[in-house]
């Protein structure tokens, strides 16, 4: 497995190795021991995994407040999706600053989002599959959101239409109005 640090500290780009022949392919999407060595030390609990129908789907922006926040290892395992995370660390050098990449079933790229970000991710494809890990189970009481669209942020989305929202994420607040509570270094 390739681990690729961003300009977010601790949103790791992972790249799991493909060995293929005339059958097809194999390949580890997690593996404890690799994660070790590259220094992320984290017990996942639960797998998700999700569908999208419509290409222009978008879900999030998402978190949990503390102490039930999650750490997410995204996935995209037919179609294509733009993954986003976006740092909402009190106190961090890059509060309020994204990330973003396409995961999809033919790059195979995965995505390491940290306790303490926002996620979401836009459908680039018709019938898009995601899957991801958390290390810690869905808690409602704690469940908030971000608006996808918050200017002060600036997600560059790659779409030209409204997305396709649940109303839920219609009614989002802006991140200056989310309620939050991390803090950069906890």
């Amino acid at each position: 497995m390739k681990f690729t640090k961003t300009n977010l500290d601790g949103i790791t780009i992972i790249e799991p190795k493909i060995f293929g022949d005339h059958r097809g392919w194999f390949m580890e999407t997690y593996n404890e021991s690799n994660f070790f060595e590259a220094s992320i030390n984290v017990k996942f609990i639960q797998d998700n995994h999700s569908f999208s129908a419509v290409k222009g789907t978008l879900r999030g922006l998402h978190y949990q407040l503390n102490s039930k926040a999650q750490t997410k290892l995204v996935r995209c395992i037919k179609g294509a999706i733009y993954d986003v995370a976006v740092d909402i660390r009190k106190g961090s050098s890059t509060f309020g600053k994204w990330f973003g990449i396409e995961l999809s079933a033919e790059n195979k790229k995965q995505l390491l989002i940290p306790k303490g970000f926002a996620h979401g991710f836009l459908t680039l494809t018709d019938d898009v599959e995601v899957q991801y890990k958390v290390d810690e189970l869905y808690a409602p009481e704690c469940d908030r959101g971000i608006i996808w669209d918050d200017p002060e942020i600036g997600i560059e989305w790659p779409i030209e239409i409204v997305p396709v929202l649940s109303d839920k994420d219609k009614k989002a607040p802006l991140l200056k109005d989310a309620e939050n509570n991390f803090s950069y270094g906890e």
